[in-house]
This record gives C-alpha cells, sequence and structure tokens, in this order.
C-alpha cells in the first residue's frame, strides 16, 4: 500500500474510533505499518479527531526515528512500536480507554470467557499485564508498557489473542490493519461489559467450556473457518 493510502486507511481508523464511541476527546489512537519499508502511520498527538485528516497523520521509522510529518506523533508511539516489532504478524494497532475495557484494566483483571460473543474473537481471557514497577514508570513509560503486553503473552499467540489490558491503564488490540485493530477494540469494549454484567447477575459465573471456546473461535478463523461468505468480518 502507497504511503498515501496508509494515511488515509489511518485517519479513517482513528475516525473510527471517535464515531463507535470508543474515543473520547483526544482519548485514543491508531496505527498502521507499512512492513516492506518499516514505517508506521500514526494519529498526532493531542489532535481532536475532528481536525485530523489524512495529511496530518505523522510518520515514523520502525527505530522511533520521525519520517514525516510536522506534528509530534502519538505519545503512545512507543508502545505501538514495541508491539510491532515483538509481533512480526500485525499491521494495526489501537490504544483507547473506552469505558468497560478499561474498568477491567483499572482492577488490574483480565476479561473472561463467559459466552461465545467473546469466543468469536478472542481464544480465551483477554489478558491483562501487571503493574508497571516505579522504576518502568520513571523510565522509559510508554515503551516499558509495550514490554509489559508482549511479556503478558509468554509464548501465546497475538494472532487468537488480538488485545489485552494494560494494568491501571486500558486496552490496547490489533489486527491485520487499523480497520482490523479497531474491529477488535470494539468487540473488546462489548465483551468486556457483557463480561461485567454477568458477574453481575451471576458472581459465580464460570468461564465456558474449552470445547465451546474452541468451536466458535476456529470456525470463523484459522484454516478450518466455514462461517460467511466473503473475507469481511
Amino acid at each position: 500500500m502507497k504511503l498515501e493510502a496508509l494515511r488515509e486507511a489511518v485517519c479513517h481508523a482513528n475516525l473510527e474510533l471517535r464515531d463507535r464511541g470508543l474515543a473520547l476527546f483526544t482519548w485514543g489512537n491508531a496505527s498502521a505499518i507499512d512492513r516492506e519499508r518499516g514505517l508506521i502511520v500514526i494519529k498526532p498527538s493531542g489532535v481532536p479527531y475532528e481536525q485530523l485528516t489524512p495529511e496530518l497523520m505523522t510518520v515514523v521509522g520502525l527505530d522511533g526515528t520521525a519520517v514525516q510529518g510536522s506534528l509530534r506523533p502519538s505519545s503512545d508511539t512507543p508502545t505501538h512500536l514495541a508491539l510491532y516489532r515483538a509481533f512480526p504478524m500485525i499491521g494495526g494497532v489501537v490504544h483507547t480507554h473506552s469505558t468497560w475495557a478499561t474498568v477491567w484494566a483499572q482492577a488490574g483483571f483480565s476479561i473472561p470467557c463467559l459466552g461465545t460473543t467473546h469466543a468469536d474473537v478472542f481464544h480465551g481471557p483477554v489478558p491483562c499485564t501487571r503493574y508497571l514497577s516505579r522504576e518502568e514508570i520513571r523510565g522509559e513509560y510508554e515503551a516499558e508498557t509495550g514490554r509489559v503486553i508482549v511479556e503478558a503473552f509468554d509464548g501465546a499467540s497475538p494472532e487468537e489473542m488480538p488485545a489485552a489490558l494494560v494494568a491501571g491503564h486500558g486496552p490496547f488490540a490489533w489486527g491485520a490493519d487499523a480497520w482490523d485493530a479497531v474491529y477488535n477494540a470494539a468487540v473488546l469494549e462489548q465483551t468486556a461489559l457483557m463480561a461485567w454484567a454477568t458477574r453481575q447477575l451471576r458472581p459465580d459465573c464460570e468461564e465456558i467450556d474449552a470445547e465451546l471456546l474452541h468451536k466458535h473461535y476456529f470456525r470463523k478463523h484459522g484454516p478450518g473457518a466455514y462461517y460467511g461468505n466473503t473475507s469481511s468480518k
């Protein structure tokens, strides 16, 4: 994809965060990567969504070096970069402070898989990281945020689990491209609400059986998937 097209896709993804109620004011950002050239396009820092245009999107190298754009990239750029480096199969990253996913993050809890809506996208509980240490907070805070997400996976598949919660902070989601990351962030928010409400109604509700989890996840993902007739979600 040409850089101009990637800027347009990333701008659209950021506007989707606002339009789908996942980000208030400037509380979120979306990015995408051109793997061949090692370039990341990401929302500029602190710019309101209603002012965003493709031309305002910033471009940085995978090493964090600014490449194009008159504005500073999102302050969360080092977190996005850490995820792109650690998960070479992903093409887009989203960070929000969406209400229900953030509630779980602030509590320091992973989101349990209580039903098939969750299992359709997330192959198990959505992990919550440990809290950052004081040294990590005082150091390269945003980069350390990315590192604790990667640490929380510890060999688990970021394709089968395209999201994580940062304890005390909020959710990050990713996907094949920026739109896919937005989709996963939106589903994460809905399943976070469903899980909270389910546990309010029935506090002892257990996670669904592994057989049902695998059935719902793999009917939509992987070589044996049979759900739907197109590549659309």
